[in-house]
């Protein structure tokens, strides 16, 4: 009987310090889960951010286009204006770029959708 005890109370100790190991890394493991998932959605919150500030900016670059391509065609009508080449050439400019977004993003839409 003596030697059972002799033998279990210190097993019983090591268990029971294991025991304390394992809740303590359990635990760990929970706040790290946590830290994780809050630094993630940080970063989602960061990359919505910049995906709207993106779309700002090219819905003001859009605008800035339409402007520009609106004010030359209306200087053009002017009867006394003598436009020049440089001006028919950056309204000649103007459209093609702003084709070649239009296309850019349509591309990357339809990629986007597709899943490419």
């Amino acid at each position: 009987m003596e030697l059972l005890i002799a033998a279990g109370v210190p097993s019983a100790i090591v268990a029971f310090c294991f025991w304390l190991l394992e809740k303590r890394i359990q635990e760990r493991a929970e706040v790290e889960k946590n830290e994780r998932a809050c630094r993630q959605r940080e970063q989602d919150e960061k990359e919505e951010n910049r995906e709207k500030l993106q779309y700002m900016m090219l819905k003001a670059l859009d605008g800035s286009l339409c402007l520009s391509e609106a004010t030359a065609k209306a200087v053009q009508r002017i009867p006394d204006a003598k436009c020049n080449g440089d001006m028919h050439a950056a309204l000649n400019y103007e459209l093609e770029q702003k084709h070649d977004l239009e296309n850019f993003l349509t591309r990357q839409g339809v990629n986007h959708i597709t899943g490419e």
